[in-house]
């Protein structure tokens, strides 16, 4: 039995995904499923749980302060799993990583400028954009029959028009790691236009076997210079309700930019239980996160063997990373109201519906499979019911 196994009661936590199913979705119950928001079932690891037990335990939450601990965590972590050496101070951190997008948008665009974002996608980006002022030029992933792809001469049409790109990588909702090649298409357009990019890599580790994901800025010397990461530690080690997050920003000029920014914005430093999470997670949790991409890879197969022998008209697009899974409905020949209905009042299965993703996303459903796998047969059972033609 593996430890990703165990069901966790989540109810009356003050959990977003199991509690806040009647804010969101207006439906309340304990027979409910929720498959939805990016938030895994499993306790984090157990060196981090020992971690905050300690802090707690220490009885005193001040403010925090610049601790070099944190910053060697992050650098040897990028340095072990991705091949990123960087430099502690390129590190800007931030209340996680939609707060950063935000920041990075009101720090580097004026109001009416124009930002690219490929859907469908994390519905986030587009209020990130609107809410500031900008415009949303949209530059559609093209399915080839196989996998999702970027639309590169529409792309350069729409850079022309840009300031900034805003990158999902590896990509949410559809799943893409991104090859080499690709990202350095895409970089060489946005050279050609001068375009900044900010590239939300918040799931850069949770990647399967067959797949590579490369860090943005590690590509090449140009893509450095105009590149800004930004993750967390929050998607792989379940650590979002801390807000970790930081933006790493290899080039002074704009790194200064950001931090007179972040700070005239007064952002506030990790708080103390967010550090010492983010370094036990990254000083001892590797071999943890080895045992978790194993099962995640074993519910992506659950999930697409059921589903295929039991709702053969929906297709499951298997994904390359991220435990979020992207699936056609759009053979059954439902609307979307149809869709959404079957789901929340037939199966009382809570998932995203694709149209909040942006074009290009009706009639698809995201479904989150990191839970134990109880919980997720128990949903699929439920969704074949659900989804059966009659």
């Amino acid at each position: 039995m593996s430890i990703f196994d165990t069901v966790v009661d989540r109810r009356n936590t003050g959990s977003l995904k199991w509690d806040g199913l009647q804010s969101r979705y207006g439906v309340s119950g304990d027979d409910y499923l929720p498959l939805w928001v990016a938030d895994m079932d499993f306790p984090a690891p157990p060196a981090v749980v020992r971690a905050l037990m300690r802090r707690a335990e220490h009885g005193i939450y001040g403010y925090p302060s610049n601790v070099p601990a944190y910053r060697q965590a992050v650098c040897q972590w990028l340095a072990r799993r991705h091949g990123w050496t960087i430099q502690p101070d390129w590190i800007v951190s931030s209340p996680g990583v939609v707060a950063a997008v935000n920041l990075l948008i009101r720090a580097f665009t004026q109001r009416g400028d124009g930002v690219v974002i490929q859907p469908p996608v994390y519905h986030p980006f587009f209020r990130s954009v609107e809410d500031n002022g900008c415009r949303t030029l949209v530059n559609p992933l093209r399915w080839d029959g196989e996998r999702y792809r970027m639309d590169f001469a529409d792309l350069d049409q729409k850079l022309a028009q840009a300031k900034l790109l805003l990158l999902s990588s590896p990509h949410n909702p559809v799943g893409r790691v991104w090859t080499a090649d690709e990202l350095l298409e895409m970089g060489a357009l946005c050279r050609k236009h001068d375009v900044l990019i900010l590239s939300d890599e918040i799931h850069f580790d949770l990647v399967f076997a067959g797949h590579r994901h490369r860090v943005l800025a590690t590509l090449s010397d140009d893509l450095a210079a105009r590149t800004i990461v930004s993750t967390s530690p929050s998607k792989t080690f379940n650590l979002a309700g801390l807000q970790p997050g930081y933006s790493v920003i290899p080039d002074a000029n704009l790194r200064s930019t950001f931090r007179r920014y972040a700070q005239a914005c007064h952002v506030p430093e990790p708080n103390v239980f967010c550090l010492d999470a983010t370094i036990a997670a990254y000083e001892e949790g590797g071999p943890w996160l080895t045992e978790l991409l194993a099962y995640l890879s074993e519910n992506v197969a659950l999930l697409e063997t059921f589903l295929a022998a039991e709702v053969p008209t929906v297709r499951v697009i298997r994904p390359e990373g991220t435990y979020l899974v992207w699936v056609d409905c759009r053979a059954l020949g439902w609307n979307g109201p149809a869709l959404e209905r079957a789901l929340l009042h037939e199966a009382r299965v809570v998932c995203n519906q694709g149209y909040t993703f942006g074009p290009g996303g009706e009639g698809f459903i995201r479904i989150n499979v990191a839970c134990p796998r109880s919980v997720l047969m128990d949903a699929l059972k439920r969704l074949a019911r659900a989804l059966r033609p009659a």
